[in-house]
């Protein structure tokens, strides 16, 4: 089995939002992922606005059309972020945590506190012919809570992982079989490397990887077909030693 890889963008608009110059442009950072090999362009519309803008939501959207690949939008499980979604109709709709005062994602999304008000968010999106993504810590209530919502994937946080924190792995791994046993897809990301991804596909039901940071990081260095090319084989590794 193949593993999926999706890279995020939003650190091309970080760079481009340094300077305010329109350069460089995310949706032509999209397409050189695509085409060395990425499945699909992850991209987080923040309430703050601090690196994706709405205008590349969309052409980011038309991109990924182009090329038959997938566009997988993060966002806060706010109304305004359902409407965004359901007038653009993105392939995968990923809710996640958000506060302003945070670096980047900081920790699962807290689908037990959601209540009804989540509920509803996922309800919409479903409806609107969108697959929904939570993306939540490898524990047992909120993998559950997950599928009662209705969510058709789960994307598993793994910056513990990535600070290499004991026990953690272990803990993806058993949160991985719970959550593909219970019929959702699993999928993982945050904070992972060339060096930490091999031994985290090995685990066997994660599918899919959103991986942005570290790709444009090393990109810096030997350019972004290249760092694409670079993780393709890091996962590839990983899914033989499965």
């Amino acid at each position: 089995m193949s593993v999926r890889l999706h890279i995020n963008i939003d650190h091309v608009a970080t760079l481009r939002n340094a300077r305010g110059a329109p350069y460089p442009d995310p949706a032509l950072g999209a397409e050189a992922c695509l085409a060395a090999g990425a499945d699909g362009i992850t991209a987080h519309l923040r309430e703050d606005r601090r690196h994706i803008k709405d205008d590349d939501v969309a052409r980011l959207s038309a991109v990924c059309a182009r090329a038959h690949r997938t566009f997988n939008l993060e966002m806060a499980a706010t109304d305004e972020m359902i409407g965004i979604a359901l007038h653009l109709k993105p392939d995968v709709c990923t809710l996640v945590p958000e506060r302003r005062e945070e670096r980047t994602t900081e920790g699962g999304l807290d689908v037990l506190a959601g209540g009804d008000a989540l509920a509803r968010r996922v309800s919409a999106l479903a409806a609107g012919g969108i697959k929904v993504s939570l993306f939540i810590a490898a524990d047992a209530e909120p993998i559950d809570r997950a599928r009662r919502l209705g969510a058709a994937q789960i994307e598993l946080h793994t910056g513990e992982y990535a600070h290499e924190r004991p026990g953690e792995l272990a803990r993806l791994a058993e949160g991985a079989k719970r959550a593909h046993a219970a019929g959702l897809e699993v999928a993982a990301g945050h904070g992972l490397t060339q060096r930490n991804v091999a031994a985290l596909v090995a685990i066997p039901e994660i599918v899919e990887l959103n991986i942005g940071h570290a790709v444009v990081s090393d990109a810096v260095f030997v350019g972004l077909a290249a760092a694409v090319r670079a993780y393709r084989e890091a996962i590839a590794l990983g899914v033989r030693a499965r």
